[in-house]
Parts: structure tokens; sequence; C-alpha cells
């Protein structure tokens, strides 16, 4: 490993995974099929959603919004990760850290606001049913979603502009495999304590409001759900919810423990990769494997997608020369 020394730095040296020895190639390998699964995943859950009348409802059309985020974080994070990974360690210049920062912290900041509306828009549902399609209409999924993009682009600006204006004079190595905020203000030798505070304010406003209001929205609906008579209707209620708070679980769980708690910085660079690259993984499993309606919709598209396949090869065949065969004068007298 190279050690960089600048008076002001330039590039910044991502250690990765440093105690992996010879599992590279494995972990490489690894790292790709989660990241091809999850755009795939997450853009086929677009594709259904968008082509599908029968879930052009507020509930899907968010859905799409939070698969559209997790394709942001995956394509900002893996592809730099995969590299890091191969060649054990990689450079990349300060304005490429910045860079990647903004898109990591913009997509985990606005996950965090489409979990919030998701959740709103449940409490909406189950708790007044009857003003539903009045307060759930699509200009206010539009512009709850455009407000969302707005606050979370406007503020990570804001954000990248302080920390650009820092002075950098090194060292110039993060033991990370991305580059996060933490350690880019360890590489600063100016004082850091108003960025810090800004960076603590905005964490209350983007983070924690959010999985408060989300907490206020569950306890109205649990008291909802418990005032129905039936156990089936109890069931068939919360059963509309369930992908997403095991969303909200896995999503805020990752980040408490990897933030929060402290840890070695190998514990906290391992425990890194559940919010980054496996999260976007398994969103679109959960949401496509427990609800009904998405997992129809996947098989009338599987099964429309064959029959036109099979249509297709049809003509094909039946256009395929048919093979007479012939025999010689001397093998049919002989015979």
């Amino acid at each position: 490993m190279q050690h960089y020394n600048f008076s002001k730095v330039t590039e910044i040296f991502l250690l990765g995974f440093q105690n992996l020895q010879s599992f590279n190639l494995c972990f490489f390998l690894l790292l790709l099929i989660i990241f091809c699964v999850s755009v795939c995943g997450n853009l086929l859950i677009i594709l259904v959603v968008s082509s599908s009348r029968s879930l052009h409802s507020p509930m899907y059309f968010f859905l799409t919004q939070l698969s559209f985020t997790d394709i942001l974080l995956s394509t900002t994070i893996v592809p730099n990760t995969l590299h890091i990974v191969l060649y054990e360690g990689s450079p990349v210049s300060f304005i490429a850290c910045l860079t990647q920062y903004y898109f990591f912290s913009a997509s985990e900041a606005l996950e965090c606001l489409v979990l919030t509306v998701m959740s709103y828009d449940r409490y909406q549902a189950i708790c007044n049913p009857l003003h539903y399609t009045m307060v759930m209409d699509l200009t206010f999924c539009v512009r709850a979603i455009l407000l969302c993009w707005l606050v979370i682009l406007a503020t990570m600006l804001m954000i990248y502009l302080t920390v650009s204006r820092l002075d950098f004079c090194g060292p110039n190595i993060i033991d990370h495999f991305f580059c996060d905020l933490e350690p880019l203000l360890e590489l600063s030798c100016s004082d850091t304590f108003a960025m810090k505070l800004e960076t603590f304010f905005l964490v209350i406003f983007l983070a924690i409001c959010p999985v408060i209001v989300i907490i206020v929205s569950y306890v109205y609906i649990i008291f909802t759900i418990l005032k129905i008579p039936s156990v089936t209707g109890r069931q068939k209620t919360f059963s509309t919810c369930s992908a997403h708070l095991s969303v909200v679980s896995l999503y805020y769980g990752s980040l408490i423990i990897t933030y929060v708690f402290p840890r070695k910085q190998n514990a906290k660079t391992f425990l890194s990769l559940f919010y980054t690259v496996v999260t976007p993984l398994l969103n679109p499993m959960i949401y496509s494997l427990s609800n009904t309606d998405i997992k129809q919709e996947l098989k009338k598209h599987w099964s429309n997608l064959s029959s036109m396949c099979h249509m297709n090869w049809l003509p094909r065949l039946s256009a395929l020369p048919l093979i007479k065969i012939t025999y010689p004068p001397h093998f049919t007298s002989a015979s």
C-alpha cells in the first residue's frame, strides 16, 4: 500500500476492505451479483407499476420513487466499490470524492423522506379511508415527491459547498470503501465545528424528524387496526403496511447500528455494506414477495411475455421447409 502526503489534498485513497486477503475475487463476484440483481429488481418494480393500471395508486407511486432512490444509491456506491475490491484500494480525485458523498447523502436522506411519505399514505388509507382518495390525489403525490427532491438537493448542496471550502492538507487516506462525511472531516486541517453543528441539525431535520413521523403514524395505525372487530380484517389491514414497516425497520436499524453505537472502523465498514448494498437488494424482494397485487401483476406480465415468445416462435417453425427423405434406387429395390 502506497501512502500519499500532499500539502493540499487533490486525491484521496480509499482503502476499502483490507482483511479480505485471498477472498477478493469471491467478494467482487458477490458484490457484482448483488448489484445486478438489485438494479434489475428495482427497475422491474418501476416497470410493473408503470405498466399496470391496477397499480396506479399513491402507495405504488411512492414505491417507484423508493425503487428509483435505491437504484441511485447502488449506482453511486457499488461500481467504485467493485474497483476498490478488485485492486485492493483505489485513488479518487477530491472532487469525485465530494461528488460521491453528495449523491450518497442525497439518496440516503431522500429515502428517509420517501419512507415518511409512504407511512403518511398508510395512515390516511387505514385511519381516514373515507377521505383517502380526496387527500391522496395525484397532485398531492407529485407535489410531495417534488418537495422531497427540492429539499434534499438544496440541503445537500449546502453541505457540499461547506465541505469544499474546508482545507484538506493530509493525510489523504480514508479507511472506508466510499466517501462518507465523518472520515472526510477527519482529513481536514480546518476548524470543523461549524460543519459538524450544521450536519447535526440536518440529521435531526432529515432523519430524526421523519422517523418520529413514521412512529406516530404507526401508533395511530395500530390503534385503528385494534378497533377492527374481526381477526381476518385486522390481518388483512395490517398486511397492507407490513412490507413498508419491514423496509423501515431494516433501513433505520442498519443506520442506527452503524452510526450511533461505537464500533471499530473495520466493523463499521462492513456494517455500511448493509444499508448501501444489501438494503437496495432487499427492498424490491420484500415488496414483491409480500404484496399480492405485485405478485399477480408479475405473474400476468410473465405469462404475457411467455405467450409472446411462444407466438413469435410458431411462425418461424411453420416457415421452416419440410425435409423430404428420398432413398436411392438400389436401396428401394433391395428392400
